[in-house]
């Protein structure tokens, strides 16, 4: 009838020790039984066959990283018609061994790419940090600092208040966010007591984030400050707002020979850049090769795995005993199935597995 199903039994199959894997990938391939559970009371991690399912989880971790690589570079999978077979396990410490030097290769060249590709971000923002200030620098020139409380000039000694007091005047520059500009300038200005002039001016270009890699708007700032306990508590407040801050030139000769040498180390950075890039490419081009057949290999291994874990160990036979449900009509495929899987072995006088059916 249309609503009843086929007519089941069940079978009990006996597999010889070393046949066993064979065995199971040939019904996994043909899919004709549902296991039972013959170790309801045992915890998965008590198991028999449980490093080897550990092997096959640390294998399935490496891939998901080549993966998450692959797509990351756009470079697209080649599928195969037919689905891999399991491998056989002689083969497996082998991909095991393939895998785990692909993901040292590819993390020791990722890891390259990343510090070039940081220390290249750096150095484009010191390019600007000292392109912008430089304007700073001219325009307060030609301005009085009366905005420093104390600073008037004594007609006597030629000197401010804050130069008597032994206190020099230092500069701090670098970049901040600019969604923290106005709490940064609120905070200067608060525990600073005044005794800061801060500059600053949005950079045109989209710079990546250091610490997150986000693509965002940047500010260029420059703090002026009188004496080292004002310097040090300006320090601390850059810190907390995580700002990069980069050393500042004293004069315009030396501004001049620093933007030089950056022009140069950023071109070479950007060489270097352009070799690991293509470099990394080819390795996963080559790995995209084979990771769907990888993929689908360590997916029936571990299957296979798990199903070797429903079974009892028979001590005295040296055999693994599983039950399955079957339908009726198959049981010759069944056999056929365990034949194969035996024949497959390589045994010096190989032993068919038996199959008993119940009821």
């Amino acid at each position: 009838m249309v609503f009843r199903s086929e007519e089941m039994c069940l079978a009990q199959l006996f597999l010889q020790s070393g046949s066993e894997y064979d065995c199971i990938s040939e019904l996994g391939e043909l899919g004709l039984v549902e296991f039972r559970d013959l170790n309801p009371s045992v915890s998965s991690f008590q198991r028999h066959f449980v490093s080897e399912i550990k092997r096959c989880e640390e294998m399935e971790r490496i891939l998901g990283y080549l993966l998450r690589e692959i797509q990351k570079a756009k470079i697209a999978i080649p599928q195969e018609d037919e689905s891999p077979l399991a491998p056989p396990p002689r083969q497996v410490l082998e991909i095991m061994e393939q895998l785990q030097r692909l993901e040292m290769e590819l993390s020791e060249v990722a890891k390259n790419k990343e510090k070039l590709q940081r220390n290249l971000l750096e150095l484009t923002e010191y390019t600007h940090m000292l392109k912008i200030t430089r304007t700073f620098i001219h325009s307060r020139s030609r301005v009085s600092y009366e905005e420093f409380p104390t600073m008037e000039t004594d007609s006597v000694t030629g000197s401010t208040g804050m130069q008597r007091l032994g206190a020099k005047l230092g500069f701090v520059s670098g970049l901040i966010q600019r969604v923290k500009v106005e709490a940064f300038e609120r905070m200067l200005w608060r525990v600073c007591k005044g005794y800061t002039i801060l500059s600053y001016a949005e950079v045109d270009e989209n710079l990546a984030d250091l610490d997150t890699g986000e693509i965002s708007k940047s500010v260029v700032f420059l703090i002026s400050f009188w004496g080292d306990q004002i310097g040090q508590k300006v320090q601390k407040i850059c810190d907390c707002y995580h700002c990069h801050l980069y050393p500042h030139p004293e004069n315009d000769e030396e501004r001049a020979d620093v933007l030089d040498s950056l022009r140069t180390r950023i071109q070479d950075l950007n060489n270097v850049l352009h070799r690991t890039e293509d470099y990394l490419r080819q390795v996963l081009q080559k790995a995209s090769e084979s990771v769907y057949t990888w993929v689908v290999q360590v997916k029936k291994m571990k299957a296979i795995y798990h199903i070797l874990n429903l079974c009892s160990f028979d001590v005295t036979n040296k055999c693994l005993i599983a039950e399955v449900w079957c339908p009726v009509s198959d049981l010759t495929n069944l056999r056929g199935a365990l034949e194969e899987g035996s024949v497959s072995t390589t045994w010096n006088t190989p032993s068919a597995p038996l199959l008993s059916q119940g009821g």
